[in-house]
């Protein structure tokens, strides 16, 4: 990697990030960026806390949500390692699953790769949703609890054993129970005494009373859909005072800081010197079993606790989101160029995977913009949203953005349409866009003019003004 890279690369971060974060309302965020063992970039945006503006470092804690499959799979390959388990065992030979499927038995491949035909079951939602204040009535706060949930969705198994892709935290929340039923300990310590410790991830922990208690840990705070933003309370309940629940932890209860996970993301890397697995192991949570759906760069698969695209950027790239509503996690790694880079915040909303890919597509030497398709659909879309008139003002539009599309706004005292815009190519490079009316489709185009932009919608003619 090239001095120039790194510099272009921390010039996207610095000028970048501020600008999304202000657009997402994220009060802080924190990033690092490695090269092998060393990282070339760590830093904190905006605050951890914004009551006692307390800013975020690079030692700042955030639950990382579902990045913690990514150490469920860990552990379940070290136990592999030891003798304890096969990947091809059935599931129901550890713990009291009694799903199944007419093409054969339930592994624990099928959990690993989300490939079981078990559909979510929504047992996260449940979870965080009661340790946010809102309690859906379905009693789960216990195993037993757990597997009468499960249990009763045979009717919601699909067929096709191990062809299908469904992420299941349900299946992540069951290998958290196999690792503590062969360990004869609770999830959270196996983790913390096999992974987290070698690697000298000390700030990182599974208990709700020591990240509350540390001094450097994020406030959590909810985008509610008025786009406030109020603080809120970590949704996962304190695992010591329940240890045999434990295991309802490995969806994605695990709290660490970017400076702590960037050893475990060294620790991924062919060659590392502090990997906790055999090379063998490593290359299988990294090798893609089951199709998910395609991403801007082609064919994406799902390992072992990670995601895999096969050519991002002509390299392959492995990676895995997370969100707990009130904290949110990205990270990722490019294998073969021993480079990874990972970003927590303390909300949701952020484009952590175009931040992320962003960074990589300027340590590879190529401009972001040009190079990831999201951040030029940002930009596209950016330049098209504004408040449009027609001759003289006499009738007005607006352009908006929402959930990744543009929608088209007219309103006045006799008419309130609004109308998602879908865009001919998915890249929106075109501006030509149509609205879908009962099957047909209405044209509607942006065009630049000398004097600024033009949109065409029917038989008006906007000009945008701001």
């Amino acid at each position: 990697m090239k001095p120039t890279e790194i510099s272009q690369a921390i010039r996207f971060i610095e000028n970048y990030v501020p600008d999304a974060m202000r657009e997402t309302k994220t009060p802080g965020c924190s990033i690092a960026v490695l090269h092998g063992a060393d990282i070339v970039y760590e830093n904190g945006f905006g605050v951890r806390d914004l009551a006692r503006a307390l800013p975020a470092t690079p030692d700042t804690l955030y639950g990382i949500g579902s990045c913690t499959k990514a150490f469920v799979a860990t552990a379940i390959l070290l136990l592999s390692e030891q003798g304890k388990l096969r990947l091809d065992d059935p599931v129901d030979r550890y713990i009291p699953f009694k799903l199944s499927s007419e093409k054969g038995p339930i592994t624990i491949h099928h959990l690993l790769t989300h490939s079981s035909g078990l559909p979510a079951l929504s047992t996260s939602e449940i979870l965080i949703q009661k340790g946010l204040g809102v309690d859906l009535g379905f009693p789960l706060a216990s195993g037993g609890d757990f597997y009468r949930w499960v249990n009763g969705a045979q009717k919601e198994m699909t067929p096709g054993l191990g062809e299908r892709f469904f992420y299941s935290n349900e299946s992540y929340r069951m290998l958290g129970h196999i690792v503590q039923t062969l360990t004869d300990m609770p999830f959270h310590e196996f983790v913390t005494k096999n992974i987290l410790s070698p690697l000298g991830m000390t700030r990182s922990t599974f208990v709700r009373s020591s990240y509350e208690r540390d001094t450097d840990r994020t406030q959590p705070y909810l985008a509610k859909p008025d786009g406030a933003i109020v603080p809120a309370s970590f949704p996962y309940p304190d695992v010591t005072s329940n240890p045999e629940f434990s295991f309802m932890l490995a969806a994605g209860g695990l709290t660490s800081s970017v400076r702590d996970m960037a050893k475990f993301i060294t620790s991924n890397l062919p060659a590392s010197k502090t990997a906790l697995l055999r090379p063998e192991s490593l290359e299988l949570m990294r090798k893609p079993y089951i199709a998910r759906p395609a991403s801007h760069y082609g064919k994406n698969g799902y390992g072992y606790g990670w995601t895999v695209t096969e050519d991002f950027l002509g390299t392959s790239m492995v990676s895995h989101g997370g969100s707990i509503d009130v904290s949110t996690a990205y990270t990722a790694f490019l294998p073969r160029k021993g480079v990874g880079a990972v970003i927590l915040a303390n909300t949701s909303g952020l484009p952590h995977a175009a931040i992320i890919e962003g960074i990589f597509a300027a340590l590879l030497g190529r401009d972001p913009f040009e190079a990831i398709p999201p951040l030029g659909i940002k930009k596209r879309m950016d330049l098209l949203c504004g408040a449009y008139e027609a001759y003289r003002g006499a009738t007005k539009a607006r352009v908006f953005p929402k959930a990744g599309l543009l929608y088209l706004e007219q309103k006045d005292d006799f008419q309130n349409v609004v109308v998602p815009l879908i865009p001919e190519d998915d890249s929106m490079a075109s501006h030509r866009f149509y609205i879908l009316t009962e099957g047909v489709r209405q044209p509607v185009e942006f065009e630049t003019t000398p004097e600024g932009l033009d949109l065409y919608v029917e038989r008006n003619r906007y000009h945008k003004v701001q």
